[in-house]
């Protein structure tokens, strides 16, 4: 398996291009509000989230959500410092 950060785009503009705009979705429990918790979470980590686009969508028995949000980053580092953050909190299960 290779390491993610020799992974190369094999034509030029495919892949992640910094700094850009990316989408990171979070999972985890109902009840923890994280529709308003998961832009904060990002925030605190210096992102610039795009609050327009937080979407949220409640698992078929209504334990879970899933919530969507766009954000604003300069380097592959703060966009890895995003989903170590997301997964560090108690009540997010994984992100995507």
């Amino acid at each position: 398996m290779k390491d993610i950060d020799s992974i190369r785009p094999e034509q030029p503009g495919q892949g992640f291009q910094f700094p850009g705009e990316f989408e990171i979705t979070a999972m985890g429990n109902a009840s923890a509000n994280l529709p308003t918790h998961v832009p904060q979470i990002l925030e605190r980590v210096g992102l610039h989230v795009l609050h327009e686009t937080v979407k949220h969508k409640t698992s078929r028995e209504s334990n879970f959500v899933s919530v969507t949000v766009s954000f604003r980053c300069e380097t592959r580092e703060q966009y890895d410092a995003a989903h170590a953050a997301l997964r560090a909190d108690p009540d997010i299960r994984f992100t995507l």
